[in-house]
């Protein structure tokens, strides 16, 4: 018999604005633990000296990880010109130098090479798996991998700001997948420089930014308390980039217990992922099909309560 979870029954999401030096799991235990929940994640991993946006979900917004994760996001680096490191951060240690840098001119047409449909090769320190193990473990113990490139879709790329010759500010906004560090090995690489990331912030992620973030401190001084409560989102803001289709009363019921249901929708194309909502509460995600959403996620939140008679 499985084990039952300990804490509140509590869904929704917080976006905290990520300090450097903490893991993001460490930052989404710190967080369930805040609320006592008993389910907590996080829509994408950011590196331990990285800062910004981490979308925490709790309890039921869990179901809709996938959507955010899946949503573009954007990042404010700097990368630092004539040194290659074997983390292609500044955590690492410098593998290679170079005396040669780059114009701004270089560097913006240098750029364009990253942006759209391209390839990239993970950092040797990543989470990648071979052989079901991280790529960071067996580069700690010294072992140099030949990690396959992936596909990675850029939205754009541009030069911010000089600062001096031996650094670059810059601006991408990309899809799922993509790693900062990479970009910044690989531009170095491009411009006869070398290069690394010193700096690494995500502005934001999908509907979820930083600057409407909560920092870590105030998770810590809020904690166990109903004041925390009050910065929790709610679950369907990890939903923004899907279309809402209204459930009917007997479509809801039978989209609770998996199965299709009857959904009132204008717009949709047959085949089209939504999610559906009845009396304001959302009762899943899934597929609309000839005026049914066939569910691939149902939430388990309460219903909202039935209407006082008149009289």
């Amino acid at each position: 018999m499985a084990r039952k979870r300990k804490g509140r029954d509590i869904s929704g999401w917080l976006v905290v604005d990520k300090p450097a030096g903490l893991t993001s799991n460490a930052v989404v235990n710190k967080v369930r633990w805040a609320f006592d929940a008993k389910k907590a994640g996080h829509a994408g991993t950011l590196d331990p000296e990285a800062t910004g946006t981490l979308a925490v979900a709790l309890g039921e917004a869990t179901k809709t990880v996938p959507f955010v994760t899946d949503a573009l996001k954007a990042y404010d680096f700097t990368v630092t010109f004539g040194a290659a490191t074997n983390t292609d951060d500044a955590e690492g240690e410098v593998i290679a130098t170079s005396d040669s840098r780059p114009t701004d001119d270089e560097i913006k047409e240098a750029l364009n090479a990253f942006v759209g449909d391209i390839q990239q090769v993970p950092p040797q320190f990543s989470a990648v798996k071979i052989d079901g193990e991280r790529a960071y473990k067996r580069a700690r113990d010294g072992e140099e991998m030949e990690l396959a490139a992936r596909p990675l879709w850029v939205e754009s790329l541009i030069l911010l700001d000089r600062p001096d010759a031996d650094h670059a500010r810059l601006e991408m906004v990309c899809g799922k997948g993509g790693y900062v560090r990479s970009i910044a090995r690989d531009l170095g690489a491009k411009l006869g420089c070398l290069g690394h990331v010193d700096y690494l912030r995500r502005v934001w992620s999908g509907p979820f930014e930083a600057a409407k973030g909560i920092s870590f401190a105030t998770v810590e001084e809020l904690a166990r308390t109903p004041e925390l409560d009050q910065y929790l989102l709610p679950l369907e803001t990890g939903l923004t980039d899907l279309p809402v289709v209204t459930a009917t009363a007997e479509g809801a019921a039978r989209l609770r217990h998996g199965n299709p249901g009857m959904v009132i929708a204008q717009g949709l194309d047959y085949g089209e992922e939504c999610w559906a909502v009845y009396q304001g509460v959302p009762v899943a995600v899934g597929t609309f099909k000839a005026g049914e959403l066939h569910p691939s996620r149902v939430f388990n939140l309460p219903s909202a309560p039935a209407p006082t008679p008149e009289g």
